[in-house]
């Protein structure tokens, strides 16, 4: 790590010493600070670049799309298939109602995390890590480098990989929950699967086939209540790396998207889930869907709880190269992205830092 040579602020050292405690933004919290700390605060620019709105107001309002019914072949199907590549399209973004997962199961999945999180300390220290070898652990997504702020969050991360993680691995605290969430956000997983590659216009199962999103990486994420907001963010701007994100909220809100060079607001609603497309939809889809810049707001209020539900290829798949689906190019609308696996994606990914919107320009023809 660097030291600073910025008047006598000593970065490293403060990151070391907030590392060292594995209590995480929480153990700041309880520890009673009434202003945050250096480490987190934000650049200006990055926090007030674009005035927040509401997410109507750029005259158009914030895809919702009720899956009811979308189990027939009928015209019910139809609509639904219309209006999730509408959404894809033009927002990159969509909230799903009647998704098949029940309330009580999204409630007590909120419940689980929030239980964990508040846990004392000691008892969260042995899940505390940053080996990405892991299936399970917690941390705080802390800056790799100088300048790149931390983040006011906590974070739980189970690594699903092709459906399969260890239930022992997962923390007893919420255990029970995360197992019966990731057990139905499977099921929405194959319904939006077939959705998009229909509205596409390609066979339905083909995003199934290819396994693109056969692995989920399940982030439990806890934004505390911060003393002051204005100087931080939960999460900064950024687009994901996977192939689809669902996300599950809590009634706090923070969640802002870019769209028109603004920050719209988009407004928690209980039962529903925020469907987003990823980097490697956009490159798949060859730029007929497409992936948003994305934040969330530290609020005075909390915690904020929010389930994440990152979707990623098979272990099987990231042996074979992504790119541009066939069926989707012809001479009058070439691939705009070449070929690619997964492994070199997610180097290139890391390597862009999390303050970095994309890595889409590494694979740009």
């Amino acid at each position: 790590m660097v030291v600073s040579n910025n008047g006598d602020y000593d970065w490293a050292k403060e990151v070391k010493e907030f590392d060292e405690t594995k209590a995480g933004v929480k153990g700041l919290v309880d520890g009673g600070l009434t202003e945050v700390p250096r480490l987190f605060v934000h650049p200006t620019k990055d926090l007030d670049s674009h005035p927040p709105r509401g997410a109507s107001d750029d005259g158009g309002d914030f895809p919702t799309i009720d899956f009811g019914g979308v189990e027939s072949s009928g015209e019910r199907r139809r609509e639904v298939v219309e209006e999730i590549g509408k959404a894809a399209r033009e927002w990159g973004f969509f909230r799903i109602v009647n998704h098949g997962i029940p309330l009580e199961t999204m409630d007590a999945m909120l419940d689980g995390v929030k239980r964990f999180h508040e846990l004392p300390t000691e008892e969260k220290t042995p899940f505390y890590s940053y080996d990405m070898r892991k299936s399970v652990k917690l941390n705080s997504n802390l800056p790799v480098r100088e300048n790149d702020p931390a983040s006011w969050r906590d974070i739980l991360t189970c690594n699903f990989r092709d459906d399969h993680l260890d239930p022992q691995e997962i923390p007893s605290a919420c255990r029970k929950e995360v197992l019966e969430y990731v057990k139905y956000m499977i099921r929405v997983r194959e319904t939006i699967s077939e959705l998009l590659s229909e509205a596409l216009g390609i066979r339905s199962d083909y995003l199934s086939s290819i396994e693109c999103m056969k692995s989920q990486v399940l982030a439990c994420l806890y934004y505390p209540a911060c003393p002051q907001p204005q100087k931080t963010l939960g999460t900064p701007k950024h687009s994901d790396a996977t192939f689809l994100t669902l996300l599950m909220q809590d009634s706090i809100g923070g969640l802002q998207i870019l769209r028109n060079d603004q920050w719209l607001d988009v407004p928690p609603m209980h039962g529903a889930l925020i469907a987003n497309i990823g980097d490697l939809m956009q490159i798949i889809s060859n730029d007929n869907f497409i992936s948003v810049e994305h934040r969330v707001r530290a609020q005075p209020v909390g915690p904020r709880i929010s389930v994440a539900s990152f979707l990623t290829p098979s272990m099987r798949a990231t042996m074979t190269p992504f790119g541009p689906i066939k069926e989707l190019l012809s001479d009058e609308n070439p691939a705009t992205y070449r070929e690619f696996h997964f492994v070199e994606y997610c180097k290139n990914y890391k390597a862009k830092g999390e303050r970095v919107a994309s890595a889409l320009h590494y694979y740009k023809i």
